[in-house]
């Protein structure tokens, strides 16, 4: 068995006397789509900013064999959080170029077809706080895509979008898979990644509560093993 790219090692995350996530180990291997689906309060959102440095937490967490915290591990990592945060006073485009800049990436025009691809390109002199919700979330997500991360990890990527870059953002999880990026999902929509992922944990109360992998032969199908967990249940923390 692979370690994996990203890779999170008994991982326990309190807040006060409150368990938001419960002593969680997995990976994820390069050309590989995992999903951490579950209702809201499950504790998904706190693993994802563990994951990504946000949050203090006891375990380990590995990105490409670097600790997450590190810059080394940083330079690797795409991120695109459940709200948007963009900068009020900076253009759209000067979003990107600010990101081109911070990882002294060449312009070799790949920003101006990502706005392009998410239909901003036309926006690229709005500001920041000019911007719609669901045009921060497509800001967002290009911002994080123009490093061509090594990692890619998403926190309810769907929230907020239009059917265009709903079916743009399904074709960018299959491009990631297909280049050999590492990609991690978090939702509670499951028709939003049916078609790329390869191994889903369902979470409940902060923990796993099953891992099913794509091509397991099972009784029930994903929906129904993931409405036969959580229906009835309690959710826990975001």
């Amino acid at each position: 068995m692979r370690d994996g790219v990203l890779r999170i090692n008994q991982v326990t995350k309190k807040y006060g006397k409150t368990v938001a996530n419960q002593n969680i180990s997995f990976f994820v291997n390069d050309g590989e789509v995992a999903v951490l689906l579950g209702p809201n309060g499950a504790g998904k959102s706190t693993m994802i900013k563990c994951i990504t440095g946000l949050l203090r937490f006891e375990g380990d967490i590995e990105i490409c064999g670097k600790p997450n915290k590190s810059l080394e591990a940083k330079r690797m990592l795409g991120y695109i959080p459940e709200v948007p945060a963009v900068y009020d006073l900076l253009t759209v485009e000067e979003h990107l170029e600010f990101i081109r800049r911070a990882y002294r990436l060449e312009d070799d025009g790949y920003a101006q077809r990502l706005l392009e691809r998410f239909e901003l390109w036309e926006k690229k002199d709005k500001l920041g706080k000019e911007l719609s919700k669901g045009m921060q979330q497509k800001l967002s997500i290009c911002c994080a895509l123009l490093p061509r991360p090594k990692v890619v990890v998403f926190d309810e990527p769907m929230v907020g979008l239009d059917p265009h870059a709903i079916r743009e953002l399904k074709e960018v999880f299959r491009e990631l898979k297909e280049s050999g990026a590492t990609v991690l999902i978090s939702t509670h929509m499951i028709d939003s990644v049916e078609e790329t992922w390869d191994v889903c944990h369902i979470m409940m109360n902060g923990a796993f509560a099953a891992t099913r992998k794509r091509g397991e032969s099972a009784e029930q199908s994903l929906e129904e093993l993931f409405f036969a967990i959580t229906e009835g249940g309690e959710g826990g923390v975001v």
